[in-house]
């Protein structure tokens, strides 16, 4: 078990995110597997998230350390960052948000929502990362120049501090589970920055189950999100002193194309028949393309007769953002 009564961590969540069965979802994929979901859009700030577990503990760390300011960064259409400027709100800390640009002439519903928080918003000339953190440095020199504690979170929250929330989310979604006689043989996950997805592995075989935890990458190239997950493992190691299950990490890629925030067609027609079977919306960036994994894999026949719970980790405002097709 990991030491959490010594990690200092600020209350953002108000009980478990439900786990429900998808049952005309599955009859519409021929009951090859049976398909339950896992709500973590239903957590309560902001249109809920995944990325709210995480902050728990980041909100944590930088009021034991006396900040007065939380500042991350990411897109424009990032969960982290608008779930960022809520957890912010409620702990009564400043936020400020460093976002890729170029900069447009009108805000996305991510932006409009993270101004309505009280964030204070900073846009990088160019998408590319090198500006944003550069940007992120700017952003911290003055607020230390002007007499503030800011404190730096890493982009998706996703560093080991962080991921800890997983691994909580990961044992409640087991506990959840065996409540019901519906332990998972596998999990699918969008994984963007692999903190998620390390984290509820770490928590998985923390509990005992054996289930394959299966990132769906949305953003980065298989490789580079494969290693990001195992040094958050080795981090999580280091916390606790016992072995990472480094050997168990799973990426699939089939649905990074066109590239990270674009649509494609398996994920347009996945949100489509969630929607139609379930009355349960997914967004085009994050979420979508881990249900089009899912989808893929049971078509394939790799999880035909498993029971397999689909993590959606929110982002309902993407739906509504200006993504290039």
């Amino acid at each position: 078990m990991l030491p959490l009564a010594d990690l200092p961590r600020f209350p953002l969540l108000d009980g478990p995110s439900p786990l429900q069965p998808l049952h005309r979802f599955s009859e519409a994929l021929g009951n090859r597997a049976e398909v339950w979901i896992k709500r973590e859009d239903l957590l309560p700030l902001a249109f809920g998230g995944n990325k709210l577990r995480n902050l728990e503990f980041l909100v944590g760390r930088a009021l034991a350390d006396g900040a007065d300011t939380l500042v991350t960064s990411g897109r424009r259409w990032s969960n982290h960052c608008r779930l960022t400027a809520a957890a912010g709100a409620r702990a009564g800390l400043g936020v400020h948000l460093v976002l890729g640009g170029p900069p447009r002439p009108d805000d996305g519903p991510n932006v409009q929502l993270e101004r309505l928080l009280g964030a204070t918003i900073h846009v990088a000339p160019t998408g590319d990362r090198a500006d944003r953190e550069a940007l992120v440095g700017d952003v911290t020199a003055a607020l230390r120049s002007a007499g503030r504690r800011p404190f730096m979170i890493e982009v998706g929250g996703s560093g080991v501090t962080g991921a800890v929330g997983q691994v909580l989310a990961g044992q409640e979604l087991v506990e959840q589970a065996r409540k019901r006689a519906a332990e998972p043989h596998s999990l699918i996950v969008p994984s963007a920055t692999g903190g998620t997805q390390a984290g509820l592995l770490w928590g998985l075989r923390d509990a005992g189950c054996v289930a394959r935890v299966i990132g769906v990458a949305v953003a980065q190239p298989p490789d580079e999100l494969r290693a990001r997950v195992a040094a958050i493992l080795d981090g999580l190691a280091d916390l606790t002193g016992a072995e990472p299950p480094a050997e168990a990490i799973e990426v699939n890629a089939d649905h990074l194309a066109p590239g990270y925030g674009r649509r494609n067609g398996a994920a347009k027609e996945a949100t489509e028949l969630l929607a139609r079977t379930e009355g349960i919306l997914v967004d085009p960036i994050y979420t979508a393309k881990a249900l089009a994994g899912l989808i893929g894999l049971v078509r394939n026949g790799e999880l035909d007769g498993r029971r397999v719970v689909f993590w959606h980790a929110g982002g309902t405002p993407g739906l509504f953002e200006p993504l290039d097709d």
